[in-house]
Order: structure tokens, then C-alpha cells, then sequence
């Protein structure tokens, strides 16, 4: 049996970190044989694969039938595994002649129809993926098997594979058959709503999308342009893959990736092709497994045996294993072992911060030179010991300050960091030369009956001279000063050398760095007889802070110029508001209707931003809402609104249809010279004979329809942002209204909030108008009050159209 190796510092002194180096490395060598162990689970799990898709079963029963199966054949698990695999069918052979070669995307001719698979079809390309996905290592590399083995009888041209982020959006992991540019243009999906993959993931169900011109009406489509894919399917990899947080549940709440098959082909997918795209995306689900488990590798009793040597270590010290992005860079480290005297930033220590990452233990330390030390040793090999700094430690059960260095060296593909206390007797010394350092000052003494002179290094620093030269005498001092300040410097050194009055004396001084504004603070010590026998004292750079005195009298004359241009902006923006968005006082009366109007700039100093809003009675006596956002707010936005805002009812009164007025706002948004990016516009048109309100939309949130107590949103027509496309599509919606009805206009600044979704803002907004709705109140201003919030973030405006209960005109 072999002893047990020594641990370093175990006797009591300091401990050997070289020795530490090699006591943990020999425990690394475990770890080597441990990535055998990691190979025989992937061949474990890519046999439960194939049996998923064989029979539809969950991860956990197929593993029980390939236990079965082992027993009955009196077979180990891993033989039965490997002829699991091993039984799955070969490739045939392709059929002669040659076969339908790829089209351009771009070309006239539509692509090809795919012929309809036979049930042996389907069999046997299950079959040739099964034995192909045993050489898959990555999700890129299941991306590209999925698209070659999948294609023929489906006829996807492309596959994405998607992976939930903790934040709920989408992050692409693998794909094949699209270009890198629309890769990294979809790279992450935030959580909205209207996208397919999230729908298919937070619903456990395939989503078909067959037709692109009605699917673009419901859901965001991915490509550039989307008509590129015909038909798409997205189906959710349930038992597969496990979320971040490796929570346990149903297969549904398990579902963290979500595979799609793009086809150029705009056609419905028949009944054999959906169960044969099911039955694919099980198949996948072994090797996603495998995936997630290659991302925090099991070290098992070796990771166990690098701990127990820890455990002995009267040392901080942690041993650190990168944590790699899917691009291969390091974006954090995993504590695999520390010992008992370390402790992070929560008050966490020893065993409690094994499994944790380097940055939630100290999440500050990518601001300091440690960090860049860690990388650069993982990367050189070559050895970091960082600056002292102070860090609080444990010392007989309370904290104390202490000062440490950081030391880190490389183990294998991991690190070692540790953190070594300085001797007490050179942290005085330290902390002095810190103090002078970021005091920019120096001691100085000078002994008057010997002539004996001393200076610190710091002093010879700030005059810029030479120690080989020596110090100056006090009486000398005054020499290295500018002209103008010699008299005002020997006078008080004469004073303090003669009758030993304490001196503070500013002075300059001309150095290669130019002029240094300096400060000498000096007082004597005097014999029995009072006479001065030494001085001691210091001299201080100025320079900075009389540098920053200058730069402040320039910043407060430049902010009372500011301030004069903000007033006078203020001024102009008062006079816009006025001139270009009057509000009325009181409700109004257009077309039989009641309508109040309520503006709310986000910027108290601005009166008016990019949101507006008009309500006109026509010369046909219809009456016409406009309500629009440009994006931003200052004085491009104001002028961007005010053009806008007198287009829209220009083009309306002179006979353009609200889609027709909405292309040629987009268009007008899109070519002018210095637009200001983008707008959401809603138009309505009320016709009092028949209560017909008609309306239109450019990416703006739906009106909010109040009828006999009931709340809904009325169903948004096709619409996208102004200026944001050079062929804009948009749709016209009609809603009868009836006596007693509301409809509330409204921007979005008044749903939407940060860091949550616009649903949650439209859920909030639709309850306080049904609140009101039940209590028999109708008060725009408590709505508001009940909607926003205290400290508001962006502009709000609305329109509450109300028909009278008593209309009588049809």
C-alpha cells in the first residue's frame, strides 16, 4: 500500500505551493481516467436514443428496456448498447442515375415537390440516423446529421436547433443550411411573443407552419427574407436535454431545446412526415443529454481525493476549472475543491463553494488585474502573483483585515489560485509607501547640526532628481523654485530654521512634466535652550488638484452656458406644444362622440416628445383619431412627430384611405433626409350614420374595447413600423360600436415597463378599465393613476372615445 502524501504546511510553517502543485496533479491523473468512464455514458446514452425513437418511450424507460434486454441475453449494459447501435440498418445504396441536385434560392422556378416516404422509407432513414448520430459531438455537428439524413422524403433545406436561456429567451446552439450572416442575426430570440420556437418549447407541442404569407400574420418568422421558407416545423425535444437548473418534472417542463426544419417548400406537412419528424427529435434526445453532461463533467472520487488534500491546507487556495462559451472562450471558472480557510464575498467557506463559479463567489474580480492573471496563465502557463490588497480573513472567529497577494498557477487544464497573507513586519513598511504613493508626498529630514539630510524615494520622485545626487539642504530648497515663489519659500524657511515656527508653503516648481504646483509642511525640533536642532516634515504634489480647480471653474462657466441654452430650449419647447399639440381643456364633441384627450411627457424640463395625437371632424362629417410614437424624444423627435402628425390628416382630409395614408407615411419616414428612425401609428375613422369605426395600425398596441361591463382588445389588422420597410403591408379592421361604448387609445408608455413583458402591461391596463367598468366610474385621469407608475419612463398618450348611452343616430 502506498503512504499517503505529505501535505505542505502541515508541520506548521508556510506552506510549499510547488508542493501543493504536484500533490494535486497527481490527484488530475485520476481525472484522466475518468474521461473513459465519460465515453461509455455517451455510448449509454446515444442506445437510449435509438430506443426512444424505435419506441416513443421516455429517456428513463428506455433505459429500463436496454436493462432488460442486457439481462436476458446475459449481457452487460454497455454490450447490449453497443449492439443496439450496432443492429440499427445500413445506408442503401443510392438508386442509379443521378439524382435532383440543389436549387437557388433566388431562382424563378419553384422548388421541387418532395414524393411521399413509404412507411419503409421512414423505418430506414430512422435507421441510418440512429447510426449516424453515434458520431456526433457537438450540437453543430447534430445540426449538419439532421440535415443530411432528414432531407430526403421531408425535403427540409435547413435545421436550427434552439436552447432556452434562463432569461426565457432563445440562444442558437447548432445549424446547417443557412449562411453565418443569418446565424448571428438570430443568434439569441428575446422572450416576445408571436415567436414559434418559444410557443413550441413553453407548450410541449410541435408547431406547423405551412403557409408564410398567413403564418407572418401570427408569428415573427425567422430568415431574410422569411418568404425564403416556404414551411418551417418546430417540435420541442421533450425528455432530452435538461434545463440549466437540472430541475426534475414532466417531460414538457423538461423541454429546453427545440429543433426546426425549414423547407423552401410552401406546402402543409402530411401525417407520415410529422411522425417521422417526432420520431427524429426523440432520436436526438440522447445525444442531447450527453451534451449537458459534457458541460459539467463528473470527477467523481478524484475531484473527492484533490478535496480531502484541501481539507489539511491552512491556506486559501481553490482549484478552478474553466468554464468555456460555445465560441471556446473562457467565461468563468467552476470551483472544484477549496479549503476550509477560504471564503468569498457572501461569507460562504470550504466545502460550500465546490460546484460554485469563480464570479458568484467574487463577482467583482473581473474589474481587477486578477482575472486578466487567470486568463493569462491558463493560456501562457506562466505563473501570476498580483499587487498586495487588503481582504478580510478569519482569525480565531472574527474578522480581521489583512493584507494578501494572489498567487495562481496552471494544473493541467485547470488552475490553483491562492491567496498568501504578507509578513507583518513588511506591511508597516507597505502601508507607508502607500500612503505616500497615493498621497503623492515624501518625508523629508533634515538635521541642523550635523548638516545630515533624508529624503524617501518619493521625494526625489516628485522633483524629478536623481538619488545618486543626494537630497537638498532646507536652506537650498528655495533654488528649485519658480522666481516668482523664492521669496515667499525663504522666508518661511528662514523662520523655521531661525525661530522654529511650523511652516505650510505652497511653491512651483519646472520638471520635464512642465509645471508641478508643490507643498512643503515642516516643523523643528528644538534643544533645552529652544534652539532648532532638526526638521521633519513633507512635501506634496499639487498638481492634479489644482489641475481639477482649473478644470471646475471652466466646467461651471460651460454649465451656465448650458444652463442658458436649456432654458432657452425649454422655451421653444413650450411654444412647440402649444403650435403643434394643443390640449384641449375639457372633453370634446366629434361626430356624436365624447372624447378626452390626456398628454404626459416623460421629461418635465420638455413639454413635448415624439408621442402625439388629433381628433378632427372631417368635412363628410366623419370624425378622424390619429395617435402616433416616433422613437425618442428631444427636438428630432418634435419635428419628426410634427411632420407626421399634419401628413397623416392631410392625406386623410384629401381622400386617402387609412392603409394607403400609412404606406405613404412609411415611405415618407424611410426617404426623408435626417428622419428620425422609426414610428408607430394608429388611424381611426368613425362614420356617425352607421357607428362603423374603421381602423388601421403600424406596430402600434391595440385599441381597448369596454362594452356593457365586458373588456377585450380589438383584433389588430396587418401593420408594421413606419419607415422600417421599403414594402409595408398594411390591413384596415371595422368595429361596430353601440351606445355606451368606450374605446381607449392609447401609446405605449402607458403598458410598458422595464425588464417585463408588453402582455403583462396590456393585462394590467385591460383589468384597471374593467375595474372601473364594474364600480360604474369612467375617470380618465384615475385610470392613469392606476395604470402608471410614480417615476414615469417614457411619454403617455390617450384618447378615451366614449358613445353616449342616449345616441340615437344610425
Amino acid at each position: 500500500m502506498t503512504s499517503e502524501p505529505a501535505v505542505p504546511g502541515e508541520s506548521g510553517g508556510a506552506p510549499d505551493l510547488a508542493a501543493l502543485t504536484r500533490v494535486v496533479a497527481r490527484q488530475r491523473a485520476e481525472m484522466d481516467r475518468l474521461q473513459d468512464v465519460a465515453a461509455t455514458s455517451a455510448v449509454i446514452e446515444r442506445a437510449k436514443g435509438a430506443v426512444m425513437a424505435q419506441l416513443g418511450c421516455t429517456p428513463d424507460a428506455a433505459h429500463d428496456v436496454l436493462l432488460q434486454r442486457a439481462k436476458a441475453a446475459r449481457r452487460t449494459l454497455l454490450e447490449e448498447c453497443w449492439t443496439t447501435l450496432g443492429t440499427l440498418a445500413p445506408p442503401r445504396a443510392p438508386a442509379p442515375g443521378p439524382g435532383p441536385g440543389p436549387y437557388d434560392v433566388d431562382a424563378a422556378d419553384p422548388p421541387p415537390a418532395v414524393p411521399p416516404a413509404t412507411a419503409e422509407d421512414v423505418s430506414l432513414a430512422l435507421a441510418r440516423l440512429g447510426r449516424a448520430l453515434v458520431r456526433v459531438s457537438t450540437p453543430q455537428d447534430l445540426a449538419r446529421c439532421l440535415l443530411e439524413h432528414v432531407t430526403p422524403g421531408v425535403g427540409a433545406d435547413a435545421v436550427l436547433l434552439y436552447a432556452r436561456l434562463p432569461a426565457g429567451g432563445l440562444e442558437l446552439i447548432g445549424h446547417a443550411g443557412i449562411d453565418d450572416a443569418l446565424a448571428r442575426q438570430w443568434q439569441q430570440v428575446p422572450p416576445l411573443t408571436g415567436i414559434a420556437p418559444l410557443e413550441a418549447l413553453r407548450s410541449g407541442e410541435p408547431r406547423w407552419l405551412e403557409d408564410s404569407r398567413t403564418d407572418r400574420e401570427r408569428y415573427l418568422l425567422i430568415g431574410e427574407p422569411p418568404e425564403r421558407w416556404g414551411s418551417r416545423a418546430w417540435l420541442p425535444v421533450l425528455g432530452g436535454a435538461r434545463d440549466s437548473g437540472g430541475s426534475s418534472g414532466s417531460e414538457d417542463e423538461r423541454a429546453a431545446v427545440v429543433v426546426g426544419f425549414l423547407r423552401r417548400l410552401g406546402a402543409p406537412f402530411p401525417q407520415r412526415t410529422r411522425e417521422q419528424l417526432e420520431a427524429v427529435v426523440r432520436l436526438c434526445a440522447g445525444p442531447l443529454a450527453m451534451f449537458g453532461t459534457r458541460q459539467e463533467p463528473a470527477l467523481g472520487s478524484a475531484v473527492d481525493a484533490v478535496q480531502a488534500v484541501f481539507d489539511r491546507l491552512p491556506v486559501q487556495a481553490v482549484l478552478l476549472t474553466p468554464v468555456r462559451a460555445p465560441s471556446g472562450a473562457v467565461e468563468d471558472f467552476r470551483v472544484d475543491a477549496a479549503t476550509a480557510d477560504t471564503v468569498d464575498s457572501t461569507g460562504r467557506s470550504g466545502r460550500r463553494l465546490i460546484g460554485l463559479r469563480l464570479l458568484e463567489c467574487w463577482p467583482t474580480i473581473t474589474r481587477e488585474p486578477l482575472w486578466h492573471g487567470c486568463l493569462d496563465t491558463l493560456t501562457r502557463g506562466t505563473a501570476f502573483t498580483s499587487e498586495p490588497f487588503a481582504r478580510q480573513r478569519m482569525v480565531d472567529g472574527e474578522a480581521e483585515l489583512s493584507t494578501f497577494c494572489a498567487h495562481v498557477e496552471r494544473l493541467g487544464d485547470g488552475l490553483v489560485l491562492s491567496w498568501l497573507p504578507h509578513d507583518p513586519s513588511d506591511r508597516q513598511e507597505q502601508r507607508l509607501a502607500d500612503v505616500q504613493r497615493l498621497g503623492n508626498l515624501g518625508w523629508a529630514n533634515w538635521n541642523l547640526a550635523t548638516g545630515e539630510v533624508s529624503w524617501s524615494s518619493q521625494v526625489f520622485t516628485i522633483f524629478e532628481r536623481e538619488p545618486a545626487l543626494g537630497a537638498v539642504h532646507l536652506t537650498d530648497l528655495p533654488e528649485l523654485a519658480l522666481p516668482e515663489d523664492v521669496p515667499a519659500l525663504t522666508r518661511a524657511v528662514g523662520e523655521l530654521v531661525r525661530l522654529g515656527r511650523p511652516c505650510d508653503v505652497p511653491f512651483r516648481i519646472v520638471t520635464r512634466r512642465g509645471v508641478r504646483h508643490l507643498r512643503a509642511v515642516a516643523e523643528a525640533v528644538s534643544d533645552q535652550f529652544g534652539t532648532p536642532v532638526e526638521v521633519h516634515g513633507f512635501v506634496q504634489d499639487l498638481t492634479a488638484q489644482r489641475s481639477a480647480e482649473l478644470a471646475l471653474l471652466a466646467s461651471e462657466r460651460a454649465m451656465l452656458t448650458q444652463h442658458g441654452v436649456l432654458q432657452a430650449e425649454r422655451t421653444v419647447a413650450a411654444r412647440l406644444q402649444d403650435a403643434l399639440l394643443p390640449l384641449p381643456r375639457k372633453p370634446v364633441q366629434l361626430a356624436g362622440l365624447r372624447v378626452e384627450v390626456a398628454y404626459l411627457p416623460a421629461q418635465s424640463g420638455l413639454n413635448v416628445g415624439g408621442d402625439w395625437f388629433s381628433a378632427i371632424q372631417l368635412p363628410d362629417g366623419d370624425a378622424l383619431f390619429v395617435l402616433g410614437d416616433v422613437a425618442g424624444h428631444g427636438m428630432d423627435a418634435v419635428a419628426t412627430m410634427a411632420q407626421l402628425r399634419f401628413t397623416a390628416k392631410g392625406m386623410v382630409i384629401t381622400g386617402s384611405s387609412l392603409t394607403g395614408a400609412l404606406s405613404r407615411l412609411s415611405a415618407l419616414l424611410l426617404h426623408s433626409r435626417g428622419s428620425h428612425g422609426t414610428a408607430t401609428m394608429v388611424l381611426a375613422r368613425y362614420d356617425p350614420a352607421e357607428r362603423r369605426l374603421l381602423w388601421a395600425q403600424a406596430g402600434h398596441p391595440p385599441p381597448l374595447l369596454v362594452r356593457d361591463g365586458a373588456v377585450r382588445y380589438l383584433d389588430r389588422p396587418a401593420g408594421m413600423l413606419l419607415g422600417a420597410s421599403d414594402t409595408p403591408r398594411y390591413g384596415e379592421a371595422e368595429c361596430l360600436l353601440r351606445p355606451g361604448d368606450r374605446v381607449v387609445l392609447y401609446t405605449d408608455g402607458l403598458v410598458e415597463r422595464p425588464a417585463e413583458n408588453i402582455d403583462r402591461g396590456l393585462e394590467r391596463l385591460a383589468g384597471a378599465v374593467a375595474a372601473q367598468a364594474a364600480a360604474g366610474t369612467a375617470s380618465l385621469d384615475r385610470l392613469l393613476g392606476a395604470v402608471l407608475e410614480a417615476e414615469q419612463r417614457d411619454d403617455v398618450c390617450v384618447l378615451d372615445i366614449r358613445v353616449p348611452e342616449d345616441d340615437t343616430a344610425h
